[in-house]
């Protein structure tokens, strides 16, 4: 009677004791990570991420405290900065320009001649080239009723109030209401001289709490 063959405990999975499993398992881990030599092979990719970590905090701390490599941070015998030396001063006629483009244009027109009857126009205007306490008023606390340049008479709604006074729609700077003007007053063949913030500000401190003023109320207006 033949012998009947042995199991290959490799192919038998039911001939493989616990103990065969978890030998297996330790030898597998043990093995991981390592040449045939038994050299961790992981070690050098810790030290390659350890590096890397140095390289981006170092790199993140050059950057942000060495002053963007000027010399100049390291001069100890420079002057000291004033705050208004960083600060870039602007074109008063640039700011003007460019606030005129974004408002005032759609009624005034970007030739400065308005629309016959209804919105007056800037160029050669005698309140544009006339006193700048007038003019200022119109835009700080804007114009009601009608109103006559060059012998023509215009009624359109209500200008807007742009000055920083209560019901302002616009809320403008005396910064910014001096640059619109000083562009209106130079530009289209007007020759009227600049206004200044200070100039704003002072009619504001004179005037106070205002409605909207008329053309009766600037011709007292000197």
């Amino acid at each position: 009677m033949s012998e009947s063959p042995k199991k290959d405990p490799s192919v038998d999975q039911s001939a493989i004791s616990d103990e065969t499993l978890l030998d297996a398992h330790e030898k597998l881990l043990g093995s991981q990570g390592r040449d045939e030599a038994g050299r961790n092979l992981l070690l050098p990719i810790g030290i390659l991420f350890a590096l890397s970590g140095l390289i981006l905090f170092a790199g993140t701390y050059l950057n942000r405290y060495t002053g963007h490599y000027s010399p100049l941070v390291f001069n100890e015998t420079a002057k000291p900065a004033s705050p208004g030396d960083a600060a870039a001063k602007i074109d008063p006629v640039v700011m003007g320009k460019a606030a005129f483009q974004s408002v005032c244009m759609t009624c005034h027109q970007q030739t400065g001649m308005g629309m016959p009857g209804i919105y007056p126009p800037l160029a050669a205007s005698e309140w544009v080239n006339g006193s700048e306490a007038r003019i200022i008023r119109i835009v700080v606390y804007g114009l009601k009723g009608d109103v006559h340049v060059e012998g023509h008479e215009y009624n359109a709604a209500q200008m807007p109030v742009f000055g920083q006074v209560p019901g302002s729609a616009y809320n403008w700077s005396d910064e910014k209401i001096a640059a619109v003007l000083t562009y209106v007053r130079q530009e289209w063949g007007n020759k009227a001289g600049p206004v200044t913030a200070d100039d704003v500000a002072a009619v504001r401190k004179e005037v106070g709490s205002h409605d909207a003023m008329s053309e009766s109320d600037l011709m007292q207006v000197k």
